[in-house]
């Protein structure tokens, strides 16, 4: 693969980055921005990503208004805030009902309004008005938007009823449905904003990944979206690839990468194809920034660890097992080893004598790979597309017999393709798992977030308050909402020691607090801060991890374990050993 750097690829006016969480969308797309600039170029970086750290990055406080960036002449950035910007909206869409309607349905609209889904329109919302602005469309060369819109949103969009508030009181309990009621005046400017996302002459959108599979999954479903709504000018840039080897660490790093660039899906392989070698300092400082497409120098942070005590995941289970929890999840974004870590609890409690069933939604079904059920603990894999799918049929089945026109069962059809109706879905699979095993001690790898639970509950009181008999919430739901504010239950949020992981795990957590569940413990995976290594890159790389490892144990008060970096599938006993 070719180095990335914008002077190599076909440029166009506008460049959206977009990937999973923590593969350096932000730190590629302020590199491309500089560079840019230093070419020339008079260039506008938008970042409307909830966990932004360009403020970090820049090292200067940023607004939602263009602020030129001293040391890099033609460059201006831009931070929006989707978070307050999805509250304002949210407040602007509930206010006039107030007062008018019983409290249950006004806390049911406001937590129709809290998910990702709101969050991604409010942030759409935003930046559609830097598309379609005239002005900035002449005073700029280049607009380049850190975080793009994913599939799922911009099909709902396109759809005639998303701009009806009637469809939001007409089909399933739970949902995401709403977001868009009170937006009508936008309608233009977003067909807009759509149509030139879709122009390849316009717009090119950069998929950032990193060498390893679930990225590469990510990257693929993202793109196989993007492309169907004929978004079709895209470029993989595969960034942290390591280029040098010197230890045993380093080669088992070096070869695990090799191995899943080998086996790039299918569906990105027609793409250009760059890469960003991997480097050994946080991407903040504009000295740093234009490094990151150049060169690299290794420098090793003199901070160190602020705790003594450095737990284990064996203190952790001891801990479960001497409060006898009884519904235990693992809870993260995707990638940071949710399912090995459950994996593990499950196989340490059973050894501390406690009868364990495991549950996961892992599409691989790599369980029975990393266990079987001679080790004491019992096994079944929720089918996260079957329970969807068995899902949307009963919500449509209802939602036909409504008499709804064909073009509000097209939106409903959409809205049930959104992250938390899968969530739903999936749940209610989960809680008939967790009913059926009272007696044992129940490890679910893949929690619902504190959103949906929100939506579950708050859909209870919506429908008995209005007697609707759509979306009805099953008992084993219902029961088992309670019993997860319970001591009984315990979440473990898993995340890696770098920015974007933490930030996006501080708010699991805080969604987590609003339905009322508490998180006690942090699990820090694949940390080479806990791994011996000689080799300069990875050693500089382990240092960096310092600040997070420091942040992490002042926000959880010490309680966090440290699993460190592995190059090869952990096994059986050796679970044990996390």
């Amino acid at each position: 693969m070719d180095l990335f750097h914008p002077s190599q690829i076909r440029l166009t006016k506008y460049l959206f980055y977009t990937g999973k969480g923590g593969v350096g969308k932000t730190s590629v797309a302020c590199a491309t921005a500089v560079a840019l600039a230093d070419g020339g170029k008079k260039v506008l970086l938008i970042s409307t990503d909830p966990a932004s750290n360009l403020q970090d990055v820049f090292a200067m406080e940023l607004t939602n208004k263009g602020t030129p960036i001293p040391g890099a002449p033609g460059l201006a950035v831009a931070n929006l805030d989707p978070i307050q910007a999805a509250a304002e909206y949210r407040e602007s869409v509930i206010a006039p009902y107030r007062g008018k309607l019983p409290a249950s349905v006004i806390t049911h609209m406001e937590e129709q309004l809290s998910g990702s889904c709101t969050i991604e329109i409010a942030a759409f919302n935003e930046f559609s008005s830097f598309i379609t602005d005239e002005k900035v469309q002449r005073e700029y060369d280049h607009i380049i938007f850190d975080t793009a819109p994913t599939g799922h949103t911009l099909r709902m969009l396109q759809l005639p009823s998303a701009w009806s508030r009637f469809i939001s009181e007409s089909t399933h309990g739970a949902s995401c449905l709403g977001q868009l009621s009170g937006l009508e005046s936008k309608k233009a400017i977003y067909k807009q904003a759509v149509e030139t996302l879709a122009d390849g002459n316009l717009t090119t959108l950069i998929l950032v990944t990193r060498p390893e599979t679930a990225p590469f999954k990510e990257a693929e479903r993202a793109s196989g979206e993007l492309s169907a709504l004929g978004i079709h000018n895209q470029l993989l840039v595969v960034n942290g690839v390591l280029t040098q080897r010197s230890d045993a660490l380093s080669s088992s790093l070096y070869e695990k990468q090799q191995a899943a660039l080998a086996a790039i899906p299918e569906g990105l392989r027609a793409f250009q194809r760059c890469m960003v070698p991997l480097r050994a300092y946080n991407v903040t400082g504009l000295e740093n920034v234009r490094a990151l497409l150049n060169t690299d120098h290794v420098t090793t942070h003199a901070q160190t660890l602020n705790t003594e005590c450095i737990h284990t995941l064996g203190d952790v289970m001891d801990e479960l097992a001497a409060e006898n929890k009884r519904v235990i999840f693992t809870m993260g974004k995707g990638g940071v080893g949710k399912t090995t870590v459950a994996a593990a609890v499950a196989l340490g409690l059973a050894k501390r004598g406690k009868k364990v069933h495991l549950t996961t939604t892992d599409p691989a079904a790599h369980l029975k790979f990393v266990l079987d059920e001679a080790c004491g603990v019992t096994m079944s894999r929720i089918d996260e597309a079957q329970e969807l799918k068995k899902y949307q049929a009963e919500v449509l089945a209802k939602a036909r017999t409504s008499g709804m026109s064909d073009e509000d069962i097209a939106y409903v059809e959409e809205d049930l393709r959104s992250p938390c109706t899968q969530e739903i879905a999936v749940f209610r699979a989960f809680a008939e798992i967790v009913e059926r095993a009272d007696n044992q001690v129940v490890v679910i790898d893949t929690a619902p977030t504190g959103h949906t639970l929100l939506l579950l509950e708050s859909t209870q009181s919506y429908n008995h308050e209005i007697q609707r008999t759509r979306g009805e919430i099953p008992p084993s739901v219902a029961r088992l909402l309670p019993r997860l504010k319970s001591d009984e239950t315990q979440v473990l949020i898993v995340t890696l020691p770098e920015a974007t992981p933490v930030y996006e795990a501080l708010r699991l957590e805080e969604d987590l607090k609003r339905a009322g569940i508490a998180s006690k413990w942090w699990i820090v995976n694949q940390s080479l801060y806990g791994a011996s290594t000689t080799n300069p890159m990875l050693a500089a790389k382990a240092s960096s991890e310092v600040e997070w490892l420091n942040r992490i144990d002042e926000h959880a008060g010490g309680k966090f374990a440290l699993i460190r970096w592995s190059a090869g599938e952990i096994r059986g006993e050796s679970l044990l050993t996390l």
